[in-house]
């Protein structure tokens, strides 16, 4: 678990080269690293991770990643991986948040881990529900099914709130492992307490009840349900912050809603409102919240059969204020397909499309210029992917993106570095 021996780049490449075919990593199965592909676009250079760890979070130089039983840390982009200790489920992490103090928050499906040291130990967090009681996982219907309580959809969770850092975030689960319940974590210590923010209610249409005590999974007391959250993001100018839901309508009860929460650090409690709850033909069945200058910036996948024939969707921006009113929204752009993730930064918007609701394979969307131009690219050598949890540009300019098969399984990482 406390092995130091360096891994790199070169390493993989010329024991390929050399053809041995000898494992590379004690314990581990053969690595024969092949050259990350390469590409460009007019707008951006892309690239696939090289054979590896899976590269699942990265914050600067650092990056956080799996593969085969163990888990790794590099400093630099992911060119060595100094840092690594044997974690026999890994091919179960779902979440990872490298925070800025370099402690290291991951999960598996039901499990929080933490490191404070660069991976020499982890300990395990148990959640704490908001009346300061542990949040325990469900006992499961199915064993081989517990649900995925701290997967994510975004790949942005840490924000300056007044000077300190938080890390907020909500899952997307009742997809693939099996039903859990909805929340929103934070943390406000590093990832040494998390805590419930929000919880949604029992959703009959994915959840089932507790197998041991058939308690309902879900807050019993809360009439708003959905089946996952799409977005949860920090908007400073008001400080609050801002979630969307999905999915759709099940009987006379809305999945898709807005939320807005804030948060009294005195007494460690949350406001949360809900701003609006409407059917899945909409532009607020959505996700990739930004905020930049004060102004909210959303991306919509809506897809209903419960409306107009074309759907309402597109990338928008608007005041906080004018969310609620469709008719104070810019659209800056339509894809014309689903898309529900994005990430602004110094400038460049970088969206995708959802594969399964669109005609391009691994569709990239992008504005250079904050929505003032755009363009949308096809990278259909990587096959029907999604791209999904987008994290800020890495030390060498590189944004990271999940590339799922369907749209939530996980298969490729991919980076790209915009031109200009």
């Amino acid at each position: 678990m406390k092995t130091r021996q360096g891994i790199s780049r070169r390493h993989f490449l010329a024991t390929a080269a050399a053809g041995a075919g000898t494992a590379m990593w004690t314990g581990q199965r053969s690595l024969l690293a092949a050259p990350s592909t390469m590409g460009e676009t007019d707008h951006f250079w892309y690239r696939l991770a090289v054979d590896g760890p899976y590269i699942d979070s990265q914050r600067d130089s650092k990056a956080f990643g799996f593969r085969d039983g163990m888990i790794y840390l590099s400093e630099d982009n992911g060119e060595t991986w100094p840092h690594r200790a044997e974690f026999p489920a890994a091919e179960n992490i779902t979440f990872s948040c490298i925070l800025g103090n370099g402690n290291i928050l991951f999960a598996t499906r039901t499990k929080l881990y933490l490191s404070t040291d660069q991976l020499k130990t982890y300990e395990q967090i148990t959640v704490k529900d908001r009346d300061g009681s542990d949040y325990l996982p469900h006992t499961p219907m199915n064993p081989e099914r517990p649900g995925w309580y701290f997967h994510s959809l975004d790949g942005e969770h840490t924000f300056d709130v007044d000077g300190k850092e938080m890390l907020v975030w909500g899952n997307y689960c009742n997809v693939l492992g099996g039903p859990v319940p909805i929340n929103i974590y934070y943390s406000t210590d590093q990832g040494r307490t998390v805590k419930i923010a929000y919880s949604f209610g029992h959703n009959p249409n994915f959840h089932d009840r507790d197998a041991k005590t058939g308690r309902p999974l879900g807050d019993p007391d809360n009439p708003v349900i959905c089946r996952h959250i799409h977005s949860v993001a920090y908007n400073p100018a008001e400080n609050a912050f801002y979630a969307c839901t999905g999915d759709h309508d099940r009987g006379n009860q809305h999945e898709c809603h807005w939320l807005r929460g804030t948060y009294d650090a005195d007494s460690d409690t949350w406001d949360w409102q809900v701003l609006v709850s409407v059917n899945s033909n909409s532009r607020y069945k959505s996700g990739g919240i930004n905020f930049v200058d004060g102004q909210l910036y959303w991306a919509s996948d809506a897809n209903g059969k419960n409306g107009p024939p074309v759907h309402d969707r597109g990338i928008f921006r608007c005041d906080p204020a004018d969310l609620t009113d469709p008719s104070k929204h810019t659209m800056l752009f339509n894809p014309e397909y689903e898309s529900a993730n994005m990430l602004i930064e110094d400038g460049v918007i970088l969206s995708a499309h959802y594969a399964p609701a669109s005609p391009y394979h691994t569709g990239i969307i992008i504005s250079p210029d904050l929505g003032e131009t755009w363009a949308q690219f096809d990278l259909k050598q990587f096959g029907r992917r999604s791209p999904v949890r987008f994290h800020r540009k890495n030390g060498d300019g590189w944004f990271r993106v999940d590339l799922r098969t369907g749209w939530i399984a996980r298969s490729d990482v991919l980076f790209i570095k915009p031109k200009g």
